[in-house]
């Protein structure tokens, strides 16, 4: 068992796919193949599931991943640890978040501080995030919704509010606030399943034992306010995006009258991981930027 053999393991156990996974690493299917045969050779046991050209991750490949993920992040820590103490460069950052829109004020701060070093921004789902956390691909995670779990450490951010646009001229236009209940049969713009304007829209509606009825679901949640101004739907959106957009928003705005309506950025990152001298500058500058002044 060697490193590179377990490097392609974590690929394909990533990808569920052979193809995918040696086109991340660069290298002919085949050698993947081969690779992980002769790793499950030497464990006894298989670790993918085939039924045809599907492979699929099963119990004993879950559990060595958990493993295999911890030991290459321990060394990758290591890695990065040593280039600091030599001084090999300014370093790299590498942050996912299940939005950008927040992150503008942080990036422009950290570069200001750190102008030499490479900063990675990549939008993610809250289980995309989790994963490359716990690989050491990113060192934070920016999550719209709870990210918990063993070997995760995490700071509450800010708290949102989370408000209900209409289409101008629409019956609920002119109230203040109005109850879920009341949105029964009303069409909704959202995201996809997975992203937290869609979990927080099924959880306030579940309470209620009614069920949304999405007519737009996508992963742009930026085009939501068009499509609203013109008339596809109603949507939840947060209280940023209302002072973002100002008077160039197509759409009213109105409170939702229901209990936990709100979004929470949370900064996570790994227990016990190697955070350099830059990215625990980030981790700075994303507490004052975004957590609110309590003075």
């Amino acid at each position: 068992m060697d490193l590179l053999s377990l490097r392609y393991f974590q690929a394909v156990a990533r990808h569920q796919h052979i193809s995918r996974a040696a086109e991340e690493l660069r290298v002919a299917q085949p050698s993947v193949s081969r690779t992980v045969i002769r790793l499950e050779s030497e464990l006894g046991v298989p670790l993918f599931d085939r039924r045809g050209r599907r492979i699929r991750l099963n119990e004993h490949g879950a559990a060595f991943l958990l493993r295999v993920e911890r030991a290459l992040a321990e060394l990758d820590d290591a890695r990065r640890e040593m280039a600091d103490a030599a001084g090999a460069g300014p370093g790299r950052v590498a942050v996912a978040a299940e939005t950008l829109l927040q992150l503008a004020g942080v990036l422009a701060a950290f570069r200001a501080c750190r102008p030499g070093v490479r900063v990675h921004v990549s939008q993610a789902s809250v289980d995309s995030m989790r994963q490359r956390l716990s690989s050491a691909e990113v060192d934070f995670a920016l999550a719209s919704q709870p990210l918990a779990g063993p070997g995760l450490c995490s700071e509450e951010l800010v708290r949102e509010e989370v408000l209900l646009v209409v289409p101008p001229g629409h019956p609920l236009a002119g109230r203040e606030s109005v109850t879920v209940a009341e949105l029964a049969d009303e069409d909704f713009v959202s995201t996809r399943a997975g992203h937290w304007q869609r979990a927080l829209l099924d959880r306030l509606f579940a309470r209620e034992g009614i069920a949304p009825r999405v007519v737009c679901e996508g992963d742009e949640a930026a085009a939501t306010p068009e499509l609203v101004g013109v008339g596809l739907g109603i949507a939840l959106m947060p209280a940023i995006a209302r002072r973002t957009l100002a008077q160039r928003s197509p759409v009213a705005w109105l409170r939702l009258d229901a209990e936990d309506c709100h979004r929470t950025l949370t900064l996570v990152w790994r227990e016990n991981a190697y955070l350099s001298p830059a990215a625990l500058d980030f981790r700075r500058l994303a507490m004052e930027r975004l957590m609110p002044d309590e003075s």
